[in-house]
């Protein structure tokens, strides 16, 4: 017992737990929305442009939120516009803005050699070297992004799947928008120092989808989307005390076999639910289709009735 508490009687061990598993639930939570919008490939851009930021700002003797910060979110608010006409596709957009800001980063470092191991952490995650004034920041920002996601809760699901009907119906799309842009750069921003930049996009979707492997209505997978990146933070944190190894890259790999179990999971249930549609009369062979809706569907028709109404 006492080699299984060892590592919680260090405080840069509950500094890094702390912060993995706010961290985990703050991806959780957004990364649903993320998934269902199908920008997956958001984060991994946004974390380029915040790296880029950060490198800009560590010359200038910026604090590395604030430069990491209004290079993010100038980034989204870019990325935004150019979409918005729909002549250039998001994905396109997403892969021109970030990595042109990313690019700037590396020149900076190219005339800057002394920034390279001062950067490592960006890149890598630095979990380890997490301090008080970073779990302050990091609960600041997963508290906030809770408050105004359960106040905003039916808008940005209503945006989520259906941006033109959502206009119809009075909701303020654009600015839906940029307020999930900024809610999304300040969680790229505080999990870079846990995961580092080049993970950030599988911390973000990995909860979201193993959640979407296991039910079909929309709270629920929020739900299960939050305990399931608290348990990628804290499990993949313990682990990487006892067998030396990044702890990024472990919560990441924590994560992944999480979602291969319930995928597996997933796979029996569909088998069991086939056999059961199954019947057998004498020598015959039949199956009874049960077609039915998913309850994300199903939330968001409940949200455009209740617009109606209003």
């Amino acid at each position: 017992m006492q080699f299984l508490l060892e590592p919680f009687y260090y405080a840069f061990f509950q500094h890094g737990l702390i912060a993995a598993i706010l961290v985990g639930a703050l991806c959780g939570l957004i990364g649903v929305h993320v998934v269902l919008r199908g920008m997956s490939y958001v984060g991994h851009g946004l974390s380029h442009a915040a790296f880029g930021g950060a490198v800009i700002g560590f010359v200038l003797s910026i604090n590395f939120y604030i430069g990491a910060g209004i290079m993010g979110l100038s980034a989204a608010i870019i990325i935004n516009q150019l979409t918005k006409n729909k002549k250039i596709k998001s994905d396109a957009a997403i892969g021109i803005v970030t990595t042109a800001v990313f690019a700037m980063g590396v020149v900076v470092i190219s005339q800057q050699r002394n920034l390279n191991k001062s950067l490592d952490a960006a890149l890598f995650g630095n979990i380890l070297g997490i301090s008080d004034n970073d779990l302050i920041i990091i609960g600041i920002v997963t508290v906030v992004t809770a408050i105004v996601m359960f106040f905003s809760y039916r808008p940005l699901l209503f945006a989520s799947f259906d941006q033109e009907a959502a206009q119809i119906f009075g909701i303020k799309t654009e600015g839906m928008q940029l307020l999930f842009s900024l809610l999304l750069t300040l969680s790229v921003i505080v999990a870079m120092n846990i995961v580092g930049v080049t993970m950030i996009a599988a911390a973000l979707i990995m909860p979201a989808m193993t959640a979407r492997m296991l039910t079909d209505r929309f709270s629920v997978m929020q739900l299960y989307s939050v305990l399931i990146g608290v348990i990628m933070g804290a499990c993949g944190m313990y682990s990487s005390y006892f067998f030396n190894v990044a702890s990024g890259a472990t919560i990441v790999l924590f994560g992944a076999l999480i979602f291969c179990l319930a995928v597996l999971v997933r796979n029996i249930r569909e088998r069991i639910a086939l056999r059961k549609n199954f019947h057998r009369h004498g020598n015959l062979i039949h199956s009874h289709s049960h077609p039915h809706h998913t309850h994300i569907a199903s939330e968001k028709n409940s949200v455009t009735a209740e617009s109606t109404k209003e």
